[in-house]
């Protein structure tokens, strides 16, 4: 077996992080919500920026942010919000950062009525099963989201295929947790 041919091109610093990432994380199901919240952050703060630029500053986000803790981001304001834009340790762009508080608040609201983010997007995958079926929900529900990001979103919870080639050893570990699931 060999490893995604994306993996097998990087080269350099950035390998052990790309790796990391591909090897523990990318495509691999996720049913916290904090964890979800936090993947739909990354992807949202990637928008026009390098990947591995969100990589290097993943530690620094989960702290500006509480650990991606829904309720406490939910709460911030004014505050929060210009201490979050004078964090060099993330990116600093009004239209991320008020995605992330706005699309906090919008989850708890989801909770309320689904039980969980996690089991809102399993009942939304009822009905909606294409990308841009999923893109037009995303749209419509959170603030910052297009094509793009909902796609890299979905591929990176498992929700669509693609986080991998099946000669790929992790593609293999995803196909078994998924089974046990």
């Amino acid at each position: 077996m060999t490893y995604c041919e994306y993996i097998q091109q990087i080269t350099g610093e950035s390998f052990d992080l790309h790796k990391e990432y591909h090897d523990k994380h990318y495509g691999f199901p996720i049913k916290d919500d904090n964890e979800l919240f936090e993947r739909l952050m990354f992807e949202i703060n990637q928008a026009g920026l390098n990947w591995i630029l969100i990589l290097k500053k993943q530690h620094n986000f989960r702290k500006a942010f509480d650990n991606y803790n829904i309720t406490k981001v939910a709460a911030f304001g004014e505050k929060e919000f210009e201490r979050l834009m004078n964090d060099p340790g993330i990116i600093r762009n009004r239209l991320k950062i008020n995605a992330a508080i706005e699309n906090a608040r919008i989850i708890l609201t989801l909770q309320k009525e689904y039980g969980s983010f996690e089991k809102w997007l399993e009942f939304k995958a009822m009905e909606t099963n294409t990308l841009p079926d999923w893109t037009k929900l995303f749209r419509k529900t959170f603030k910052f989201t297009g094509g793009e990001i909902v796609n890299e979103f979905l591929i990176s919870i498992g929700y669509l295929p693609g986080a991998h080639s099946i000669d790929c050893p992790v593609y293999h570990e995803i196909n078994k947790i998924r089974n046990r699931i």
